[in-house]
């Protein structure tokens, strides 16, 4: 293979390739320590010499040309991979954080502090529901301590009054409270 101007044919072409096809394969996977990536950029880099042979001087060094193509085609794919591992450590750094934070979040997290809350709310929500004069009486009995006499007394009904009431305020209680009442039981 004295005359690189005579590979212009492709059985030439193809004797040049199996001759060398070692030693280019090794340059490449040398860089690329993957066999099948190597073998694909080698693969790649001699249809881009065959295709460009039209382009090739008289005293081409065919073995130079290839040498660059490859390096080139090694060098895209590794800044190519570079870049995939950054954007992946920045995905993974953020997803420590997130999970770093959701597990202090938890840590600091009080259970029955939460519960206490949310029972709150579902009673505040419950007494915004009940009609007036129910919730003025349940008010009045458990927030201000007021016996069912003196608040029958207070707003001038009878004493069964207030009673009914409160067994329908605490029957409205109930019912919101069912799935707490539940889990506090069992």
């Amino acid at each position: 293979m004295s005359n690189p101007g005579s590979l212009h044919t492709m059985n030439l072409f193809s004797r040049f390739f199996q001759e060398n096809q070692e030693k280019f394969l090794a340059f490449a996977y040398s860089y690329l320590r993957d066999k099948a990536e190597a073998e694909d950029v080698l693969m790649e880099s001699m249809i881009v010499l065959w295709e460009n042979r039209d382009r090739w001087e008289e005293n081409s060094n065919l073995h130079a040309l290839l040498l660059t193509i490859i390096k080139n085609k090694c060098l895209n794919l590794l800044e190519h991979k570079q870049v995939r591992l950054r954007a992946e450590e920045d995905i993974n750094s953020h997803s420590q954080r997130e999970l770093s934070l959701r597990i202090s979040t938890l840590e600091a997290c009080e259970p029955d502090q939460i519960f206490d809350t949310e029972i709150q709310h579902i009673v505040h929500k419950a007494l915004q529901g009940m009609p007036e004069q129910s919730r003025t009486i349940f008010m009045l009995s458990r927030y201000q301590n007021l016996p069912n006499k003196q608040i029958a007394e207070q707003l001038n009904i009878s004493l069964k009054t207030v009673e009914a009431h409160m067994t329908k305020a605490l029957r409205i209680l109930r019912l919101e409270l069912k799935d707490y009442l539940a889990s506090i039981l069992f």
